[in-house]
């Protein structure tokens, strides 16, 4: 009869004999390593050491007859034996964790951590309200606000190197979701006491950005009214602009409302609305689809959203 059951692909037999040589806790090494390219990341996503996952990673080999890993530079690439079975062991994986979800009722008292990229413009409108709030709920919480890299948030959230992301609204594809968490608007700011459409193009402009090059996101919004501006200065912080509007009585500087309240200008500085309308601005939270349904998640963003309702 069991051979029978062997050879039928739709209800396969499972052979519950082979377990006892089935080490199950390595394949959560399997898909850190294969997602990060790296044992050391690994380690770090599983909370064991880097010596520790080397002997794992050791065991697994044996256990699967086959290298799975190889060092290229300073990168772990699978070999094709492991690209077969990533999906199938990932999908394993996500079954066992569904089940033992299913049952639990989250305790706020296993966070550890919380692990946010954030743009440091942005930071004070928010990272003070995140730790104000979690210390109430675990005053050991380890707080860490990470330098936004934008061209790394999917694998950061997918891989839980991160727990969210906080920017400007943006699509980032179907695998990350965004919850709105603050709703803002464009000002400018000037040495110049009254603000007209001509005024503002006229003017010579500061423009604030991380990024080496690039449309700056007021732009995107300026060109497509067919308004353009002059930017005779790019730098990467708000306060280095507002400390050269004080040199420069006609530049200006177009900044979110929100982000201006928590720095300090001085007070021959006016700020106005601007001359036109563009649309407001949502800043929120990016998180990983992937993760839905884990609880620890659930219960982060829950708190997250909430406490910007």
């Amino acid at each position: 009869m069991n051979y029978i059951h062997n050879n039928d692909t739709t209800h396969p037999y499972l052979d519950l004999a082979l377990f006892h040589r089935i080490d199950i806790n390595l394949y959560p090494l399997f898909v850190a390593i294969f997602e990060q390219k790296s044992i050391s990341h690994a380690a770090s996503t599983l909370s064991i050491s880097q010596s520790a996952a080397s002997h794992a990673l050791q065991r697994l080999r044996s256990q699967l007859d086959d290298e799975v890993f190889v060092r290229y530079g300073n990168k772990m690439q699978p070999t094709p034996f492991a690209e077969q079975i990533y999906p199938i062991i990932k999908t394993a994986l996500l079954s066992i964790q569904s089940i033992n979800q299913q049952k639990q009722n989250f305790d706020p008292s296993l966070i550890k951590t919380l692990r946010v990229a954030i743009h440091d413009e942005i930071e004070p409108l928010i990272f003070p309200r995140l730790i104000h709030h979690f210390q109430k709920i675990d005053p050991h919480i380890q707080f860490n606000s990470i330098k936004l890299d934008r061209k790394t948030i999917q694998n950061d959230l997918a891989t839980q190197q991160l727990d969210f992301v906080i920017d400007l609204e943006k699509n980032l594809g179907d695998k990350i979701g965004f919850s709105a968490l603050v709703q803002d608007h464009y000002v400018v700011c000037t040495q110049q006491s009254s603000m007209s459409k001509q005024a503002y193009q006229a003017a010579p402009h500061i423009g604030v950005s991380s990024r080496r090059t690039g449309v700056l996101l007021e732009d995107i919004y300026l060109n497509k009214d067919d308004i353009s501006r002059h930017i005779f200065l790019r730098c990467q912080h708000y306060s280095t602009a507002l400390q050269i509007l004080e040199q420069n009585a006609e530049a200006m500087l177009t900044l979110p409302k929100a982000v201006l309240e928590h720095l300090f200008y001085q007070d021959h500085l006016y700020v106005h609305e601007l001359p036109f309308d563009i649309p407001s601005i949502e800043i929120g939270m990016f998180w990983s689809k992937e993760l839905s349904d884990n609880l620890r998640y659930q219960f982060l963003k829950k708190e997250i959203i909430s406490l910007f309702a």
